[in-house]
């Protein structure tokens, strides 16, 4: 499913492929790497009995996904053990590490959506033009079903952090 004009570049539309997921919706499993040299995948089950808060960027060295992946960092510790906050980006894993390290990112787990695009196509976040995924937030509570979803209007802009962190702290 292919969704042209859902979200902008700098203002001119692009589009997303996959399904448009709703607030309440089961949260579809996805396959992620850690490592650029393990064929291991992460799962959402891999959380189960958490929260998870997922923060989607096209790639952590752009300024905004750099802020948007450090302010979680920060806020995770706040949010404790109950909380699992996984950021997702199209960066291969390799250059995921590298950034992480240069940046003191130790609390969030990274994952990288680079090889087949599973999480961007299952939760309708691939950007066609461009390869990568939109930016995004989801929310999900302790029995994976969708509690709060935000697809940024325009790549280049930030999420609504408070409310995003406002979600999570209602499910605890």
């Amino acid at each position: 499913m292919e969704r042209l004009g859902a979200v902008t570049f700098k203002g001119q539309p692009i589009t997303l492929v996959g399904p448009e997921l709703q607030v309440g919706d089961r949260a579809p499993n996805f396959r992620l790497r850690k490592s650029a040299f393990s064929d291991e995948r992460t799962t959402l089950g891999d959380f189960a009995g958490k929260v998870k808060l997922i923060s989607v960027v096209p790639s952590l060295d752009t300024p905004v996904c750099d802020a948007q992946t450090r302010r979680f960092n920060e806020e995770a510790s706040r949010l404790g053990e109950d909380v699992a906050i996984i950021t997702v980006s199209c960066d291969l894993p390799t250059a995921q590490a590298r950034w992480c390290g240069a940046a003191g990112i130790d609390r969030v787990t990274v994952l990288s959506d680079y090889y087949d695009h599973n999480f961007g196509l299952s939760y309708g976040v691939y950007i066609k033009e461009f390869g990568l995924d939109h930016r995004a937030i989801f929310v999900l509570d302790k029995d994976d079903v969708i509690r709060y979803i935000e697809l940024v209007p325009d790549v280049t802009e930030h999420p609504n952090y408070d409310a995003a962190l406002e979600a999570v702290r209602a499910l605890l």
